[in-house]
């Protein structure tokens, strides 16, 4: 199989378990979400390339939805990091070095941290040590990250979407915090540009400071609503969900 014939394979089946994801977030999917998805797939190795790509959201359930992780999804995760092992080292913090593999270290940190949380196992993956991503908004004018770096820093934030869940806590959600603003511009920008998927990811950091209590330039749950209508494949879908689901319990204080 080529690279690309390999990507495809890898991205359909994220798909798919995006679908499984969310069906269990809503209470739909039966026990043994993500090892039915490697056991009932054509190509198991495709299988387990999707859960690094879905990453921590397949615990989304267990998070927002009081599921259950069953102990053959914890031996799934592993085998993913077993048959796709992280790198060893992670290349200098950008800009010094590119941001890409960075992303993909907090990521699997992710998806390891929540593992040994529900799993009570180990920590496959420790934290990435250095800058959580590209260059901070500058906010050194009193504009909460108005400056401009806004818009490549909200684009990575989106890309580290998956860590914007309520088990989770680090560098990353504390950049999220300092910088609301970009956050919303961020993701104002991505609507404009009808990149709905990107607007869906930067959206679910305004869902997960909301859920926090934090007071926000924009509402995000019109926003998520209005994503969600829009559609945009399983994995919108999937973010979608997430956001709505953190977003429950901001709006039923305010009511």
């Amino acid at each position: 199989m080529s690279p690309d014939q390999s990507q495809t394979a890898f991205a359909a089946s994220a798909a798919d378990l995006a679908v499984r994801a969310l069906d269990a977030l809503r209470g739909v999917e039966g026990a043994a979400l993500v090892a039915r998805h490697v056991e009932e797939a054509a190509d198991p190795k495709a299988a387990l390339a999707a859960i690094r790509l879905v990453g921590a959201d397949l615990f989304a359930p267990h998070l927002l939805a009081d599921a259950v992780l069953l102990p053959e999804d914890a031996m799934a995760v592993v085998q993913s990091f077993t048959v796709f092992p992280p790198p060893v080292s992670v290349p200098a913090a950008p800009p010094a070095g590119p941001a890409e593999p960075w992303i993909a270290a907090w990521r699997d940190w992710a998806t390891s941290a929540l593992l040994a949380r529900f799993s009570g196992g180990e920590t496959l993956v420790p934290e990435p040590v250095g800058a959580p991503v590209a260059e901070e908004p500058d906010a050194s004018d009193g504009s909460d990250g108005s400056g401009s770096d806004w818009q490549r820093w909200s684009v990575r934030m989106g890309q580290l979407s998956p860590l914007a869940l309520p088990g989770l806590d680090g560098p990353v959600h504390a950049a999220a915090r300092r910088a609301p603003l970009a956050l919303a511009r961020g993701a104002s920008r991505a609507v404009l540009r009808r990149d709905f998927p990107t607007a869906m990811r930067i959206t679910r950091w305004l869902a997960l400071l909301a859920a926090e209590g934090a007071r926000l330039p924009l509402d995000p749950a019109p926003l998520v609503e209005h994503l969600r209508l829009l559609g945009g494949g399983p994995r919108l879908a999937l973010d979608a969900a997430i956001a709505g689901r953190l977003l429950a319990p901001a709006r039923r204080d305010r009511a």
